[in-house]
């Protein structure tokens, strides 16, 4: 591997990694309790006014993740992960100072469109997990990665409805505080995973969505393993965009319900990730993992979509919750099928695929749910989303059965190098 730091900075350099995947999401999430404030306080609009620029704002923020997500992963292909990691932490934090001193609307767009732009870095960060990582360890390695992601996801909106009710410019100044600590921390521990000899020169051709999706159909099967990702992630959405509206229809749960749905299901989510994924892939290997994960995962949807009680619902979510096996192995076996100088670029390529599923999913899956509780009431079913969501995740399991193998022998290609 191209990582030659002993095994303590080897340490070091992925709890940077986890940390900065952590503070990525912390700082995403820990501005939501505040953000409809002050939008509502800059421009002076209600809260359907404000809900539109909200959503003017998300959009932005998902389109610059397609679009500098293959550029960062190209480029840390090209000058290493460490020097894309560290301008994306330090640019974060001068993101969020710009959105807690910012006296207009425009000044909090500034910031939310460098926030798009720095948290695309995250496809470097993954090839850095590639990097860094063995065979045997990638699966759990990249498990505690997802793991890190989701903790930021828990902890963000806890913490920015604390700091909030204080003052609501104080999250921006927490995250932009966190951002800058794990910058300087990496600037003094973080070691270079990617050797000079191995990296390989920036082409504008590879670094587009165009090149990202043209590197996934270079090698058997690749385009196969990322599909699964692709409709794994587009059917997560599904539950993930209508449940606090589900659960409020069907069960008439209030924020202090949904509030312990999500602890149990991230901290769940956190358990299975960190621990479950890496054990049960060194058990029956990372392809039995894929299909038993993602199996599950259609199981869990499908008891979701249907739950007409309370008990069954939280058992359906104990099987998405144990469905998470399938995503560490899954990453490690599409990072298996391209060499150590295209980490980057892959990462990039899957990021672009996951971001236009978080860009287009909530619109549809919200849209049906809808239809199905509207006037018509659809088809009297008002978890229809999340029953499409499981069929898209039987797709994927078919799609898994065929295509989630090792590559085959002589399938990675070395692209040109560049040492200069």
């Amino acid at each position: 591997m191209a990582e030659t730091a002993p095994a303590g900075r080897r340490k070091a350099s992925l709890g940077f990694i986890y940390v900065a995947v952590l503070v990525d999401y912390l700082s995403l999430g820990i501005i939501i309790p505040v953000f409809p404030i002050l939008l509502k306080t800059l421009t002076g609009q209600g809260d359907a006014g404000a809900a539109q620029i909200a959503g003017i704002f998300a959009a932005t923020w998902a389109l610059m993740q397609l679009i500098f997500a293959p550029i960062f992963g190209n480029l840390s292909d090209r000058i290493g992960r460490r020097p894309v990691l560290l301008v994306s932490m330090f640019g974060t934090s001068l993101d969020f100072a710009i959105m807690a001193l910012a006296p207009t609307i425009a000044w909090l767009f500034v910031g939310r469109v460098i926030s798009g732009v720095t948290s695309a870095s995250e496809s470097a960060a993954s090839a850095y997990v590639a990097d860094v990582s063995t065979p045997e360890t990638r699966a759990r390695n990249f498990g505690r990665f997802q793991a890190s992601g989701t903790a930021g996801i828990l902890l963000g909106p806890a913490l920015g409805g604390l700091l909030g009710s204080w003052n609501p410019h104080a999250p921006f100044w927490a995250a932009a505080a966190l951002a800058l600590a794990n910058g300087l921390y990496g600037l003094f521990v973080l070691p270079e995973s990617l050797a000079v000899e191995r990296r390989t020169p920036f082409r504008w051709s590879r670094a587009n969505p165009v090149g990202a999706v043209a590197l996934l159909m270079s090698r058997p099967g690749l385009a196969g393993l990322a599909a699964v990702a692709f409709l794994f992630q587009f059917a997560s959405m599904s539950f993930n965009s209508i449940f606090q509206f589900f659960t409020h229809y069907r069960f008439g749960w209030g924020p202090a319900g949904i509030a312990v749905f999500l602890v149990a299901l991230s901290g769940g989510s956190m358990i299975v990730e960190s621990f479950a994924a890496g054990a049960v892939a060194a058990w029956i290997g990372e392809r039995r993992a894929v299909i038993a994960g993602v199996a599950l995962g259609a199981a869990g949807f499908l008891g979701l979509g249907l739950a007409p009680t309370e008990p069954w619902f939280w058992a359906a979510t104990a099987v998405v919750i144990m469905a998470g096996v399938a995503s560490p192995s899954l990453m490690s076996m599409l990072s298996a099928h391209v060499g150590e100088s295209e980490q980057g670029q892959l990462q990039g390529a899957l990021s672009l695929l996951l971001g236009l599923a978080a860009l287009v999913a909530p619109i549809a899956f919200t849209n049906l749910f809808a239809w199905a509780i509207g006037p018509g009431r659809g088809l009297g079913l008002p978890g229809l989303p999340v029953l499409v969501g499981a069929a898209l995740t039987t797709g994927g399991l078919g799609l898994a059965l065929l295509y989630a193998r090792p590559p085959q022998a002589g399938a990675i290609i070395a692209p040109e190098s560049s040492a200069d």
